[in-house]
């Protein structure tokens, strides 16, 4: 396995620009698309971070793991997006070795940390509503320490490359980098594997859990508390079903492909097939932003007028807090005196 300083050196890059897998068409395509994405992204995480700065009544433990989704999702945008439309417009890849190596490091890090990030909004909204460990309140310290987290824990599996346990290589169509999926040496492997293991699928796990036992929640709810708490419960499902969908759209295909590459490095693909599950989870800095700006009623008041000059063609309202209020007053009605 190179080390970093080999990776200075490789020669790679060179004989990724000696092949045209897409025609000139295609790679124009992709710079025009991923121009799209990128400037909606900005637009999007940026009014994320402006209505929290602008709102004091945003700036609350709930509220932060969104603004640490919007900072990863624009440094994403910035590292990885921005600059394919520049490589995809000339049709290979141009910012050299160093520049392939600080492009997937900077991408792999922002990436991992938004996933993180989905995750620990998925267990922030089962402690306020499920009250998991009693009577103990979310507090700031909670909120700042899981936000913490998800760096910390991004930034431990995206150095090793950078010393030698993995790397960083071309992917897709040769004009963005990211972890080397198809090198068949056994400490690249034993780091996609565990990279794997650890930066995605227990994300998604915590996502999975956290969500279920919020459902199930409701549910029982939904069984003593009437109309409110049903009305509550479907509220949630559907949040739910938005969050767990946008997960597996952005990230499901990626991952797919990079264990097909890791446990077949020889499979032939087409290049529509390497390039799609690659920009796909490059979208997830745009429909992230959209999906939590419209299911959270507090951002949405202040963020929906900012984006539409004005207009707010919706209700204020907190569904977290009104599903935690059904929560409460069901429960209260049932505990025994």
């Amino acid at each position: 396995m190179a080390s970093f300083s080999e990776f200075l050196n490789g020669s790679s890059l060179q004989d990724h620009v000696a092949k045209m897998p897409l025609p000139r068409a295609g790679f124009i395509t992709l710079s025009v698309l991923m121009a799209v994405f990128s400037m909606t992204a900005v637009m999007l995480n940026a009014t994320v971070i402006v209505v929290t700065l602008q709102h004091k009544q945003l700036r609350q433990p709930l509220n932060f793991a969104l603004v640490n989704l919007a900072v990863a999702d624009l440094g994403t945008t910035f590292t990885g997006s921005l600059p394919s439309v520049v490589t995809n417009a000339v049709g290979y890849y141009i910012m050299g070795r160093v520049g392939c190596v600080l492009e997937g490091f900077c991408v792999a890090l922002f990436g991992i940390t938004a996933l993180c990030t989905v995750a620990l909004i998925a267990v922030e909204r089962l402690f306020v509503v499920c009250k998991p460990l009693g009577t103990i309140k979310f507090q700031t310290k909670h909120a700042a320490s899981g936000v913490a987290l998800s760096w910390l824990w991004s930034l431990i599996w995206n150095m090793p490359p950078l010393f030698g346990w993995g790397s960083y290589q071309l992917e897709g169509v040769g004009t963005s980098c990211g972890p080397d999926w198809q090198s068949r040496d056994l400490k690249n492997m034993s780091y996609i594997i565990c990279y794997f293991s650890l930066c995605f699928a227990v994300p998604f796990a915590i996502i999975v859990v956290s969500y279920s036992w919020l459902l199930y929640t409701l549910r029982q709810v939904a069984k003593v508390g009437g109309r409110a708490a049903a009305r509550a419960e479907a509220k949630v499902a559907w949040m739910v079903v938005m969050m767990v969908l946008a997960f597996l759209v952005s990230w499901l295909p990626y991952a797919t492909l990079a264990l097909t590459i890791v446990f077949n490095p020889d499979v032939q693909l087409d290049a529509l097939v390497k390039v799609v599950p690659i920009y796909m989870a490059k979208s997830s800095t745009v429909y992230n932003p959209m999906i939590y700006i419209y299911m959270n009623k507090q951002f949405r008041k202040y963020a929906v007028p900012l984006l539409l000059c004005g207009k707010d063609p919706w209700p204020s309202e907190d569904d977290a807090s009104e599903v935690q209020t059904t929560v409460s007053q069901v429960n209260n009605k049932i505990s025994p005196e």
